[in-house]
């Protein structure tokens, strides 16, 4: 009999078990990855742990467990599609994956028994219903079967109960190359006593069944793949494992699908009041999970936008906000996909996803604190990420509306797929979007020239991307030490390095033994400089963080890579970095003291010229506050406050201490505190020694950069000096302009409005003319068989020419073809105005018309059915171009 607990009681009584086995537990890392190159998104619940498995960090401590927040949707670990439509129901973008993990301390057997254990004697499942799987082993690469795992195996299951499993599903890799080795899966099934007689659960173990499922995974890594495709053995063995929590709590709480568990059904509930549509509980058709009727398609809405919402408010709550770039994109991907479902199945036609926050932050806030401590700002980006959409598909039904008249006309009834690509890539409407409403009206679309398309932009994606690797080429053992915080300049050796291929450019990668340079992150860039030896000098173009190390990036390897080295910082760079740096921990601390406590770094970028700086505010920061904020900063600058640094803190010292920690951030266990009088923050960029260094500080911009977030701009140091001298020298220009007035201000209201009153005349005279110039065509309009034609070429402006063709077009309402063409700074201009019953009783269409007569003037335009205008480059044809709109009216 399985034990019914709430999720939160599973996730808690996980997490206390393997307490109780000496595992310390750990908070989730954030979603986003904020330190890996090679990873957008945490994926799974090792990513945070890459560093000690490659080697790169102590492992202390060696046993460690959590629930870690994932999400999959790009890369080969990709959900994105399946969500809501597979016949499992299982898949999800985001998902939570209970781990435990051993570095270097038990193995296999221990592993494999604490699974057991927990599976069976605190879960109470029966053993019966349990299936694990082992690696079969494979010739080609020289690996036998894992008996050492299928002899633990033993230990608790009868021999048909332990499946070999292949390549695919038993052999765990990081990637192409990386930590590795084979693993044992667990399998529950959970089909009827009947269904299980019929057939043995051993048979149907990794074959797709929707009642028997893997629910967890155990990784035995003790190899490591190189770039050749060989495997060495690894010096510590891990351990990794992955226990699927919705999965799990699915099992415990006897449901058919992860959707009917107390981890959605909360939140389907509010879809349902909000909505007013019905979950019906239904289960996809076909091998794709089509929905074949509307219920099916409700319920599969429904899911979407239940899955997506965790997704979505996870991401902000970790500080990744949609954009159009890398995982700004993605998360921007998942909320429209939402949105797209909920518009065309839900009926909601205006913002609707950020209605259901409230529920789950009800529902998860306790175990994970962010989501409340950010519902606000969650909340006001979804809503105008949702708005806007829904703005986009309105843009695109108008235009697919077009594209449908255009078939109409032409008797197609099949849609080019590059117009329905055109569609989704620059407006971001979906495919099968498109195929609904041509559905609805008789059409199709060409899928395959849809497909090609895609295909050919995913191609040129893969291209921009590809990144061909090198095996590190190791010279010397050990570990990096970080030495940049107290020098420039330091003695070095290269440990390793590898060759790298970006798109066609070739560089490589170094790690020194010691180094100085400072490697990316936290939004300040790396350092540059030069690896100096006895006999060359090798450039440094830039340092990036990678696995808790900088790699320092040159263009040509030194003839000797064993030399000793000389590490030469740019100190000239570094310094304006720095200055930099600390000023956004001081324009921090005074946007709290002028806007308020809740104040909220979002975001930074700092280099030697320049600072960003993003933060939580919902409205514009006006002028006054900015010159408040300048002057709070400026007089820190001038107390010249000293550095005080605190290296090694044990992070709840340094909370004590009254540093500020950034949501979105993972921190260990140590962490570095970074003070300057008031300002005190979690910190491990580069500062200058006192405040003073910084010299001046000047905010030059303001602005929105999404729902909530403000960015300020600003210079520092000799930046800030030329800016006031380019602020100065443009007033003295001013100034100078009008004759060095003393009073400037009243000198220019006084040119302002006189311009105005001059503006009021002109426009004046210009409508005194064209009324003039309308009386004197009406007197000599023609009468062509009971038709008034009017035409003339006059050297008028376009406004003045608009306004006389609808003045005539007053004057004579009915039977008329009006004609200007008129010349104006040396272009021509050809307008055509038709009255009502010339379009609807002769079928004239002005901008046919005119788009025809444009040729003559070498140009184009457009219009409506009775009144349209074209520009072109040849005025030599304006009166050519007249004569033929007469003669395509006749």
């Amino acid at each position: 009999m399985y034990k019914m607990m709430t999720a939160n009681e599973i996730r808690d009584s996980y997490l206390k078990f393997f307490e109780s086995k000496g595992h310390v537990i750990v908070p989730s890392a954030p979603i986003v990855v904020k330190d890996d190159p090679t990873l957008m998104f945490t994926n799974a619940g090792m990513n945070q742990w890459k560093d000690i498995i490659l080697g790169t960090k102590e492992p202390e401590p060696r046993r460690r467990t959590d629930s870690q927040k994932c999400l999959r949707v790009s890369g080969k670990h990709n959900d994105l599609e399946e969500v809501g439509r597979d016949s499992a129901l299982s898949h999800h973008t985001m998902f939570e994956m209970l781990g435990n993990w051993s570095f270097g301390d038990y193995f296999k057997e221990g592993a494999i028994d604490y699974a057991y254990e927990y599976l069976v004697d605190v879960l109470h499942l029966d053993p019966k219903d349990l299936y694990v799987t082992v690696f079969e082993g494979d010739p080609a690469e020289g690996i036998t079967r894992d008996d050492e795992a299928a002899g633990y195996w033993a230990k608790h299951f009868p021999e048909n109960h332990i499946v070999n499993g292949n390549k695919h599903d038993n052999f765990w890799e990081m990637g192409d190359t990386g930590p590795c080795g084979p693993c044992s899966e667990i399998h529950i099934d959970f089909r009827s006593d009947e269904e299980k007689a019929k057939v043995p659960g051993e048979q149907l173990v990794n074959k797709d069944h929707p009642q028997v499922i893997e629910i967890w995974n155990i990784v035995f890594m003790q190899f490591n793949r190189k770039a050749d495709g060989s495997l060495e053995p690894l010096k510590m063995h891990v351990i990794d494992t992955g226990l699927g929590f919705e999965r799990l709590v699915r099992l415990l709480q006897g449901k058919n699908s992860n959707y009917d568990t107390d981890i959605f059904t909360p939140i389907i509930a509010e879809i349902e009041r909000l909505s007013g549509k019905k979950y019906n509980h239904t289960f996809p058709e076909g091998p794709n999970g089509e929905g074949v009727n509307e219920e099916e398609k409700v319920d599969i809405a429904i899911r979407v936008v239940a899955d997506h919402l965790r997704a979505v408010a996870f991401a902000i709550a970790d500080g990744q906000l949609p954009s159009n770039a890398k995982a700004g994109y993605v998360i921007r991907r998942i909320l429209r996909r939402a949105v797209r479902y909920s518009y065309t199945f839900l009926g909601q036609k205006q913002a609707f996803m950020y209605k259901l926050l409230p529920v789950l932050v009800r529902e998860m806030g306790e175990a994970y604190p962010e989501l409340k401590a950010q519902q606000e700002l969650i909340g006001r980006v979804m809503k105008q990420e949702e708005e806007s959409f829904l703005r986009t598909l309105e843009n695109g039904i108008q235009l697919l509306t077009e594209d449908m008249d255009e078939m109409r006309a032409a008797g197609k009834k099949e849609l080019d797929g590059s117009k329905a690509f055109r569609l989704f890539d620059t407006y971001g409407f979906p495919l099968d979007l498109t195929e609904l409403i041509l559905g609805e009206n008789g059409f199709t679309v060409d899928e395959k020239q849809f497909d090609a398309e895609m295909a050919q932009q995913k191609a040129r994606a893969r291209n921009a991307a590809a990144v061909e690797n090198g095996d590190w080429v190791v010279l010397r053992d050990g570990e990096q030490e970080f030495v940049g915080y107290d020098y420039t300049e330091y003695e070095c050796h290269i440990l390793r390095y590898r060759k790298v291929v970006q798109k066609k450019n070739t560089f490589y990668e170094v790690v020194l033994d010691h180094t100085p340079f400072y490697g990316e992150m936290g939004g300040q860039v790396g350092d540059r400089g030069d690896l100096v030896s006895e006999t060359e000098t090798v450039h440094v173009v830039d340092t990036k963080r990678e696995n808790n190390q900088s790699i320092h990036i040159i263009k040509k390897l030194p003839e000797n890579p064993q030399a000793d080295f000389m590490a030469c910082v740019d100190t000239d760079k570094r310094e304006g970095s720095a200055c930099n740096h600390t000023a956004t921990h001081l324009l921090d601390y005074a946007l709290k003291q002028v806007l308020g406590e809740q104040v909220e770094q979002k975001g930074s970028y700092v280099d030697e010229n320049i600072l960003r700086f993003d933060f939580n505010y919902f409205e514009k920061v006006d002028d006054e506050k900015i010159r408040q904020v300048e002057r709070i900063v400026n007089k820190m600058i001038r107390e010249d406050l000293p550095l005080d640094e605190h290296r090694d803190t044990p992070i709840d010292e340094a909370r004590k201490l009254g540093a500020i920690a950034l949501f979105g951030e993972k921190y260990g266990d140590k962490v570095r505190v970074v003070r300057f009088g008031p300002s005190v923050e979690f910190c491990g960029g580069i500062h200058v020694k006192s405040t003073g260094h910084i010299g001046f500080f000047k905010i030059i911009s303001e602005s929105s950069v999404a729902a909530g977030i403000r960015r300020v701009e600003a210079l520092t140091g000799k930046a800030a000096e030329e800016a006031v001298y380019t602020i100065e020298d443009t007033f003295n220009d001013i100034r100078a302009l009008f004759n060095n007035a003393k009073d400037l201000r009243a000198t220019i209201e006084k040119s302002i409005n006189e311009n105005s009153n001059l503006k009021k005349e002109v426009e004046s005279f210009r409508q005194q003319r064209v009324e003039e110039l309308k009386t004197r065509l009406v007197n000599e309009a023609r009468d062509v068989n009971g038709i008034k034609v009017v035409s003339a070429i006059l050297p008028i402006a376009a406004n003045s020419a608009k306004d006389l063709v609808f003045k005539v077009r007053e004057a004579i309402p009915e039977n008329l073809v009006c004609v200007i063409g008129s010349i104006a700074n040396d272009k021509p201009l050809l307008s055509v105005m038709l009255s009502e019953d010339m379009v609807k009783d002769h079928g004239l269409n002005a901008g046919k018309i005119v788009r025809e007569a444009a040729k003559l003037i070498k140009g184009g335009g457009g219009g409506q059915p009775h009144y349209a205008q074209a520009g072109g480059k040849d005025k030599d044809g304006i009166a050519a171009a007249v004569d033929k709109v007469i003669e395509l009216c006749k």
